[in-house]
């Protein structure tokens, strides 16, 4: 399908005819359509844009993956397809591992999104071969299948998805969770410490720039950047931000 770049709606409309040939290509379920176009509902309240509150929470993610210790960076088939060549870049300038973790998991569609992330250039992306399982979700599903070295053993994770069972989860393991998520009501946007109410396709960008700025910052900086953050705080604020713009327009 062409799209005219004069159409209102030209980037939504190219996300979407990305993700459908992620698709046909086996790397985005047909259900990753489903929680795309929920997500862009919000982003369409939102104004397809990136909000001040959702900016802060960039910062303070940042912040926090700098901090940690072992910081990863959490992949779904949606982010596979939208921003491969950025969340590598992402995982370089923080010194994070990437992992491919899905909760519509066959091994079929781990191979394709790993073949997918080397064909951009990533190196040493795990997930393909997990080792370890997500407590207390059933140790018989897929999503709970993760890997020793990445998500198991992380004490920061960013997680791009929404899905509240697995964000509560790597919470109740003691880890901090930083989730990209549309929807400011979710249970995900919820139980995360760390919530972007933003569209991945501008958060990602955001963030590798804000990693290239905070990483010479010194502990106690990114510890002060840290500190001041309240989760709740910023989805008020999103949420704010929404309705202010349906009042206002813009």
């Amino acid at each position: 399908m062409t799209i005219p770049k004069t159409h209102p709606r030209y980037q939504s409309l190219c996300i979407r005819e990305r993700l459908t040939d992620g698709v046909r290509t086996g790397i985005t379920s047909q259900v990753g359509l489903i929680a795309h176009g929920r997500g862009e509902a919000f982003d369409y309240l939102l104004g397809e844009r990136t909000t001040g509150s959702a900016m802060r929470a960039e910062e303070v993610a940042v912040a926090m993956l700098l901090a940690a210790r072992r910081p990863v960076l959490s992949v779904n088939g949606n982010v596979a397809v939208l921003v491969p060549d950025e969340i590598i870049e992402l995982g370089r300038a923080l010194d994070a591992v990437i992992e491919i973790n899905l909760f519509y998991r066959t091994e079929e569609r781990v191979r394709a999104i790993a073949d997918h992330l080397r064909l951009h250039g990533a190196s040493g992306a795990l997930g393909e071969h997990p080792d370890a399982a997500l407590h207390p979700l059933p140790p018989d599903h897929p999503r709970s299948l993760v890997c020793k070295g990445g998500i198991h053993d992380a004490d920061v994770v960013l997680v791009p998805l929404e899905d509240g069972d697995r964000c509560q989860a790597l919470a109740d393991m003691g880890k901090s969770v930083i989730a990209i998520d549309l929807n400011p009501l979710s249970r995900t946007a919820k139980a995360a410490t760390v919530t972007i109410v933003d569209n991945v396709v501008r958060a990602i960008p955001n963030m590798i720039g804000l990693a290239l700025r905070m990483k010479d910052l010194d502990a106690d900086r990114l510890d002060d950047i840290i500190s001041r953050y309240d989760n709740k705080e910023t989805l008020l604020a999103a949420i704010e931000e929404i309705v202010a713009r349906g009042v206002t327009g813009v």
